[in-house]
């Protein structure tokens, strides 16, 4: 079927959030977008953005799936196994887990989820972006597309954990400067010196 495309503002109507099931621990300017006959309730399907497309993802590509699975690699590969909290593609098929993949053109630029930990509080998961996009802002666009989403579902709180070695230097330097700040462990976390947790109300 032939999806209609239209334009609309960047912020949305609160949208319906979809049946929770936790999952594992482990401005105004237009853009376009295409709704599709598939997409989960109250999501809009592709956003444009500075020429990156961000869609909601169903994790049925093979660059997202490769994508996934090194960002998991790269977690076992940095921390010991009992301090990787990353969702592999079974955690991010969850019920309550949303993904959103960038792209330019045909090819990949990253990827974000959004999971539910209660009706108003939600977890950033899975943020990576590709080694060939890196420095090119993708992560920001990420960042800020999962916080507009976040928002748009009615999320009063938005938390993370990432982990305290330099390697995740870079990655807590991005979430401060978007006004995430330390907290205790949230959810199913514990008390761990290879995790940093973080947070922010919307």
């Amino acid at each position: 079927m032939r999806r209609k495309d239209f334009e609309t503002q960047h912020t949305f109507a609160q949208a319906p959030r979809p049946r929770l099931r936790r999952a594992a621990r482990g401005g105004g300017s237009t853009i376009r977008v295409t709704r599709g006959a598939h997409e989960r309730p109250g999501f809009a399907k592709v956003y444009v953005v500075k020429n990156v497309r961000i869609e909601l993802d169903d994790l049925a590509r093979e660059p997202v799936r490769d994508l996934i699975a090194e960002h998991l690699g790269d977690m076992f590969a940095t921390t010991p196994p009992e301090s990787v909290h990353a969702l592999g593609l079974e955690g991010l098929e969850e019920e309550g887990v949303s993904v959103w993949s960038a792209w330019d053109a045909g090819t990949l630029l990253g990827v974000v989820a959004l999971s539910a930990i209660d009706e108003r509080h939600a977890e950033i998961k899975s943020m990576r972006t590709t080694r060939a996009a890196r420095r090119r802002g993708i992560a920001t666009l990420l960042l800020e597309h999962v916080l507009t989403q976040a928002r748009n579902q009615g999320y009063e709180r938005l938390s993370l954990e990432t982990g305290s070695e330099e390697y995740f230097a870079p990655a807590r330097a991005l979430y401060e400067r978007h006004g995430f700040e330390p907290c205790p462990p949230f959810a199913d976390y514990r008390e761990d010196p290879l995790s940093v947790y973080l947070t922010r109300a919307l």
